[in-house]
């Protein structure tokens, strides 16, 4: 699963308003956001060369956790009970194994149910954004190079985070 969380579809979001400012500004041939742009110029490589994920695109710069981040986390937990970071692990799962796997499952399937609903109200707007960004290009191609170029590159990104949804949808369905 690609999206595991509504708060990971913030970046289909993101696009979706992109889309939405593209469309409505005829003189629009870059994003407001600095995020976004970069996913812009990205897309303009891979649109011809290869299929690569949205969310990739989007996130190709952020990093993650640090290995000394857990590790000093890890130390500090177990320092709590006079141990290490083998305790630290302990002290940081014991509060969900006490609260018990079954309260777990029941929020996890409601809010898989939600992340479900969002996704498919998601790709139905994507899909009227694509299509419509599809006529515009058309429309533009002969004109403004910029802009031509501008709603390629945004228009690469639309099918790739309708490929990424229907990945995720499938999934879900699947299991």
């Amino acid at each position: 699963m690609i999206y595991k969380s509504i708060d990971a579809l913030a970046p289909i979001e993101k696009l979706v308003s992109e889309a939405g400012e593209a469309l409505s500004d005829n003189s629009r041939i870059e994003s407001d956001d600095g995020q976004l742009n970069e996913a812009l110029g990205l897309a303009g490589g891979v649109g011809a060369g290869g299929a690569v994920g949205f969310a990739a695109l989007y996130f190709g710069g952020t990093v993650g956790l640090s290995a000394a981040g857990i590790s000093s986390g890890l130390a500090a937990a177990g320092a709590l009970i006079g141990g290490g970071m083998a305790a630290g692990i302990g002290v940081i799962a014991a509060p969900a194994v006490v609260l018990g796997v079954g309260g777990y499952t029941l929020i996890s399937r409601r809010n898989i149910k939600k992340l479900i609903h969002r996704k498919e109200m998601l790709m139905q707007e994507i899909m009227r954004k694509q299509n419509a960004v599809a006529e515009q290009l058309q429309a533009e191609s002969a004109r403004n190079n910029d802009r031509a170029s501008y709603l390629t590159r945004l228009n690469t990104l639309l099918q790739q985070a309708i490929v990424d949804l229907r990945i995720d949808l499938d999934e879900a369905k699947s299991a």
